[in-house]
């Protein structure tokens, strides 16, 4: 299982003002806050924890299936250089890869190393993006199954989880785009 996201840092810094009274009230927890306040960038601080809260949600979602918002209960801590985020009794570990572009964040329950793989977009069109992805996805998928990417099917559950089907097996899966930026992991 595996969740991930990312942010186009450019898209974040011009479509959302996460200075405004109580943005930051409503997605952090007060240590998450201080953390951002004793940062040396806040605003790539702000956007690391949300696409780590992002892709953990999504990585809670695959194993307990449901659908609800609660950023603030998704709290992220670090232990030395280790990443994770609890909710509840659920915790997983995160992977982050930072760039002057884009954020991408990797859940899993396990510590490991990032398997997001990154797609530029030309098309800023997010449905063509959303097939661009599922394209990338089942071309990597055909390669390393040795398949037809024919014979590959994606589904979503009915709470929108995705997974990948062929052979009879069924892959989870995880994809996220934003801005002019994607990325999918198995």
């Amino acid at each position: 299982m595996v969740g991930n996201d990312i942010v186009d840092i450019a898209k974040a810094k011009k479509d959302s003002n996460w200075q405004r009274p109580r943005f930051l009230d409503k997605l952090f927890t007060g240590k998450e806050q201080e953390f951002i306040k004793n940062s040396e960038d806040k605003t790539i601080t702000v956007w690391q924890l949300w696409s780590m809260k992002e892709a953990a949600y999504k990585l809670y979602v695959q194993k307990h299936p449901s659908r609800f918002y609660a950023p603030k209960q998704f709290e992220c801590v670090a232990h030395a250089s280790i990443w994770k985020v609890n909710y509840k009794e659920f915790s997983c570990y995160l992977s982050i890869k930072k760039t002057t572009d884009y954020i991408v964040s990797e859940a899993r329950l396990i510590p490991h190393k990032m398997t997001s793989e990154l797609v530029v977009f030309k098309d800023e069109n997010l449905k063509s993006q959303s097939q661009v992805l599922r394209d990338k996805l089942s071309e990597r998928i055909s390669k390393i199954e040795s398949i037809s990417t024919n014979s590959i099917e994606f589904q979503k559950s009915e709470f929108d989880i995705p997974i990948m089907k062929f052979d009879s097996k069924r892959m989870n899966v995880s994809l996220t785009h934003h801005g002019r930026f994607g990325a999918f992991a198995f």
